[in-house]
């Protein structure tokens, strides 16, 4: 299955320019996505735009596979990334700054979804569980019981992006999935934890 790792946005909340290049123990962010997806089979390719024209750089000078979406927002991307290289079926949808990433993680996600039948699936975290190692809690919804955030991991059926797409949502209480990187206080507590 790809993964298509959304590389595109400005990365404004961290302020330390393209978050995607954004180093944690000398190595970036985007990195520690791609080598997860790759370590569990999977083909991955960096959805880019305008505003990371260093991370899209980054990933022609080691062969990464690439598409530079035209930057009008997360989903409008992600649908002219999935038409444009004419996808279908399902395909992984990641975000470039969870650093803690793991083909674990990767893994337990395919296999719940595959188990579900369903057409889709979103990953979440317990909200706890973010306040617990001082992450973000910006969006809330109730998933098996628990108030929980997203992940910004997930499954869709690429060729129908444009439809609303039955889904299972995943609840994993795992504390890595709290490292979704948006401040300089979440890299400062993701530095210590991985470094």
């Amino acid at each position: 299955m790809l993964a298509l790792i959304m590389a595109g946005g400005v990365g404004s909340r961290l302020g330390m320019g393209e978050k995607p290049l954004v180093t944690i123990c000398g190595k970036p962010m985007i990195a520690y996505v791609l080598d997860a997806f790759a370590a569990a089979g999977h083909e991955t390719a960096v959805i880019a735009s305008p505003r990371t024209p260093y991370t899209r750089n980054w990933c022609r000078a080691r062969g990464i596979d690439l598409y530079e979406a035209g930057g009008a927002g997360y989903i409008e991307d992600l649908q002219e990334a999935a038409a444009a290289l004419d996808l279908t079926g399902p395909a992984f949808t990641c975000v470039a700054d969870l650093p803690c990433l793991t083909t674990e993680i990767v893994r337990a996600i395919e296999e719940r979804y595959r188990a579900s039948m369903m057409p889709a699936c979103s990953v979440w975290v317990p909200r706890d569980l973010c306040r617990e190692h001082g992450c973000r809690t910006e969006y809330i919804e109730t998933v098996e019981g628990v108030a929980a955030c997203p992940v910004g991991i997930n499954i869709v059926d690429a060729g129908a992006l444009g439809e609303p797409q039955d889904e299972v949502q995943i609840l994993l209480c795992d504390r890595r999935l709290a490292f979704n990187i948006n401040t300089r206080d979440e890299l400062a507590r993701v530095q210590s934890f991985l470094c």
